[in-house]
């Protein structure tokens, strides 16, 4: 018989073991898929179009390098634990809100509202996060930032364009600070019998997310069909929907046993939140067009936009946040 002591550790002991091997695996899993894309990749460039520029090879390629750059980042983040995880995503919050409010039309009053966003509320959300002070990082920027900075910019007495400037400010928060910080809050989660697990939920997020924006990528340039939104997202058909939900709902069932849910509700929940991230592609495509843009630029250098890459995303995470919160928490 063991002790009583070593019987109460038994449980936790084989909780960590799970969660070591599932990490394992996960991570020669993502290793072996961005080996054979980058051999594609090289075998196309090199073989299809002997080195020439090809927009679809180019873009393929661009898009294989970045999956390393998050793989890479994600990684050390996920060796680091919470803490890497916390200072990774505030990282991209501010980045993915440079981009946005760079493109924006502000004026100079606007200046001290755009500066508290940056240097008050991006830094407040990460560290009440880290706190776990759920009552406030899920109230503090679409309650009181919504208040409080158009009451910044009402100081200066500008009124040009007033309602314009304080929305677009707005966006800016909502999409690149709360969205995105609902990545790292999954860690502050107090699940049931999932204890020490938790950066499970964030691998579940991002690669359900990611695995159907490029099944929907490869669809719409190996097919052709009816455009369903022509005028935002023309490569939005019929065929490249059915691919993107396809293939999210096979990656929630092959990834069940990482999450806390049932095996029957992890395709479901890989489902919602890849609906979610078609229409934040949808909207941001949306918002790009009024701006007469089709890029948010070139953040990552050789990469790309990190708002581009990461717009499904940013939208899916707090609906998968707050579902889990709802029925697991």
């Amino acid at each position: 018989m063991l002790p009583k002591a070593a019987m109460a550790s038994t449980p936790a002991i084989l909780s960590e073991l799970a969660y070591q091997q599932a990490t394992q695996q996960i991570f020669l899993g993502t290793l072996g898929l961005l080996v054979l894309a980058s051999l594609v990749g090289a075998f196309l460039k090199y073989f299809k179009t002997a080195g020439r520029a090809h927009p679809v090879i180019d873009n393929y390629n661009s898009r294989v390098r970045l999956w390393w750059f998050m793989a890479c980042a994600l990684s050390i983040a996920f060796w680091l634990g919470k803490p890497g995880i916390t200072v990774l995503f505030g990282f991209i919050s501010f980045y993915c809100l440079r981009e946005f409010i760079s493109l924006q039309y502000t004026r100079r009053s606007d200046h001290w509202s755009i500066a508290a966003g940056f240097y008050l509320l991006l830094p407040l959300q990460y560290a009440l996060i880290w706190l776990e002070y759920y009552n406030l990082y899920t109230l503090v920027i679409p309650v009181y930032a919504f208040l409080f900075l158009p009451m910044l910019s009402a100081l200066h007495e500008d009124s040009t364009r007033f309602l314009e400037r304080s929305s677009k400010v707005q966006w800016g928060l909502m999409i690149c600070i709360y969205c995105v910080s609902h990545v790292p809050a999954l860690l502050a989660l107090k699940i049931p019998g999932y204890a020490g697990r938790d950066l499970l939920l964030i691998a579940f997020l991002v690669i359900v997310v990611q695995s159907s924006d490029i099944a929907q990528y490869i669809v719409g340039k190996l097919t052709r069909g009816m455009p369903l939104v022509r005028r935002l997202v023309p490569e939005m058909t019929a065929k490249t929907i059915s691919a993107g939900l396809c293939s999210a709902a096979l990656m929630g069932l092959l990834l069940w046993w990482m999450t806390p849910f049932a095996l029957w509700q992890a395709p479901l929940i890989a489902l919602l939140i890849a609906v979610l991230g078609m229409f934040g592609n949808l909207l941001m495509a949306a918002i790009k067009r009024d701006r007469g843009i089709d890029s948010w630029g070139d953040t990552i250098v050789g990469y790309g936009s990190m708002l581009d890459k990461l717009e499904s995303v940013i939208f899916a995470a707090p609906i998968f946040f707050h579902i889990i919160h709802a029925g697991w928490v």
